[in-house]
């Protein structure tokens, strides 16, 4: 039984990582997809990848470039995705990331706070901004925000992204308790160290990935982990579920 068939979804930063994988899954299982995502290079070759991963299953997807902080670029991408599918049924606020530039308050750049805030939690803004009249239009749906564990607990040296993660946990569980009358769930993945490419290339030869994998009852995560967990928040299965921070951290929350 595929889990997502006749359904449309949103994916913002869907070119790599935990992005990526959530499209290939979502295809899969049958949903259509927009993979809206800023680098033409791999979001190409990512809707490339999805539809590989969806022709047994109807599943299908297309790339188009967005930049989730800029207000034209996410309303001509959600108009995009009306165009090409005719709804959209499955918004996946997945954009986002930190970078080395992080620091405690006293020590971070200002530009590093307002990156965090313009692309993790003011994209999340503005794409659910545009995206939930095209969920309500379409009957409902599920909107999937990222959070991630340093929501959760204490993570000294990353002050900017701690405090976008944290709102955004905030956000989803105001957002799910505005918009359940129209039959829209919104929920968060609070997600900790993904060994996605990009984390990979920040962690090589680091010491950091030693210390920090010690602390993962069941070792660390990679981007299917979490994609495995958006299909179910993206499918009828997860009807009453909403306003929930979900972590997918192998336990690390609860060391």
């Amino acid at each position: 039984m595929l889990r997502l068939k006749g359904k449309v979804a949103f994916i913002t930063g869907g070119g790599g990582g935990i992005g990526r994988a959530t499209a290939e899954r979502f295809s899969e299982e049958g949903a259509k997809v927009c993979i809206a995502e800023i680098d033409p290079s791999v979001g190409e070759k990512a809707a490339q990848s999805a539809r590989t991963k969806g022709k047994n299953s109807d599943g299908d997807a297309f790339f188009i470039k967005t930049n989730v902080s800029d207000e034209e670029s996410v309303k001509n991408a959600i108009s995009e995705t009306i165009k090409q599918y005719g709804k959209i049924d499955i918004l996946h606020n997945n954009a986002g990331g930190s970078t080395m530039e992080d620091g405690p308050v006293t020590e971070a750049p200002i530009e590093e706070f307002w990156r965090c805030i313009n692309l993790d939690l003011f994209g999340t803004f503005l794409c659910s901004k545009y995206a939930i009249p095209e969920i309500i239009n379409a009957g409902g749906g599920s909107i999937i925000n990222m959070s991630s564990n340093v929501a959760l607990m204490a993570l000294p040296g990353r002050d900017c992204y701690t405090a976008v993660k944290g709102a955004i946990a905030s956000m989803t569980r105001s957002m799910a308790v505005e918009y359940a009358p129209n039959k829209i769930r919104v929920n968060a993945i609070a997600p900790s160290v993904t060994l996605s490419d990009r984390v990979k290339k920040l962690l090589d030869n680091s010491s950091e990935i030693q210390t920090i994998s010690k602390t993962h009852l069941l070792g660390l995560g990679e981007p299917i982990h979490v994609a495995d967990l958006a299909v179910y928040l993206a499918s009828d299965e997860s009807n009453i579920t909403t306003g929930q921070v979900i972590s997918v951290d192998s336990g690390v929350t609860i060391v």
